[in-house]
């Protein structure tokens, strides 16, 4: 049998994953006037160039070669990590600086992040969390009705039932918290990135992006293999990282926010004297 408080620590982390993209929209909508666009754009980038290009670059690296040898960077845990967070790094903000070239064409406000932000973060947290925790929703309910045979009986299915009832309820709230990290950094990234291109002489926030997004990942690559085993305590490092971005983001935005509103005054007070003249 499954607990039930497990089952109800996975409608929890469902709810978030699925939940608070599109609530953020919703109170963000007026405010910062937000448009869906950026939002279906935000989340085709992520499926392009995190879900099949990076997992393309993924199969060709770390397969191993013909003659049976795996790649030196599944052989060593330093390599690992960094091939693992620069790579979602490098994809994941190559994506949203391209959209961004396409989207400034159109919309000029800081709107044009957030929606895309909550895009790209959204389908995410909906692929990663929110459809799994559904799944394992599903398969919990057929199991303490004792219709587990309908799964299947293969190796892989008897582990993942295992699984589910073996595993601590509470561990089932991780993927919720999770969520909530990696939207504000998804979010935040987009408005760095935003800013990078909006901005007149701030490129180079674009590289940063980069190695912010890599050292957010640094403690999911090491619980990856195994240099850490603890899951809430990967959790918990992820939080130092994800203040950081969002104080960045934060900081650029408000630059930016500052330096929209005395370029608007100064086209204000040249239009005075042009019509004064």
């Amino acid at each position: 049998m499954v607990p039930v408080l497990s089952i109800v620590f996975m409608s929890i982390s469902a709810f978030i994953a699925i939940g608070l993209p599109v609530a953020l929209f919703i109170f963000w909508r007026k405010k910062y006037k937000l448009r869906a666009l950026p939002l279906l754009i935000g989340v085709a980038a992520f499926i392009l160039f995190a879900l099949i290009l990076e997992q393309i670059m993924h199969m060709m690296v770390l397969s191993p070669s013909a003659d049976g040898s795996t790649s030196i960077i599944l052989r060593n845990p330093v390599y690992f990590v960094l091939y693992g967070t620069l790579a979602a790094g490098v994809f994941e903000e190559t994506a949203r600086f391209l959209s961004f070239h396409f989207l400034k064409k159109r919309y000029s406000g800081i709107g044009t992040g957030l929606s895309y932000g909550i895009g790209h973060g959204g389908i995410e947290a909906i692929f990663i969390a929110g459809l799994a925790m559904i799944s394992n929703i599903t398969a919990s309910i057929m199991i303490n009705s004792g219709d587990a045979g309908m799964l299947g009986d293969d190796l892989s299915v008897l582990t993942g039932i295992n699984a589910l009832i073996n595993t601590s309820s509470i561990n089932f709230l991780v993927s919720g918290v999770e969520r909530i990290l990696a939207v504000t950094v998804h979010i935040s990234l987009s408005m760095i990135v935003w800013c990078s291109v909006r901005a007149k002489g701030r490129l180079w926030l674009f590289p940063v992006s980069i190695l912010l997004h890599a050292v957010f990942n640094i403690p999911a690559a090491m619980f990856q293999y195994g240099l850490i085993s603890n899951i809430w305590l990967t959790e918990a490092l992820l939080i130092i990282p994800t203040v950081l971005i969002a104080y960045v983001a934060y900081y650029f935005c408000k630059v930016m926010q500052k330096e929209d509103e005395e370029a608007a005054a100064i086209n204000v007070e040249a239009l005075v004297d042009a019509n004064i003249h």
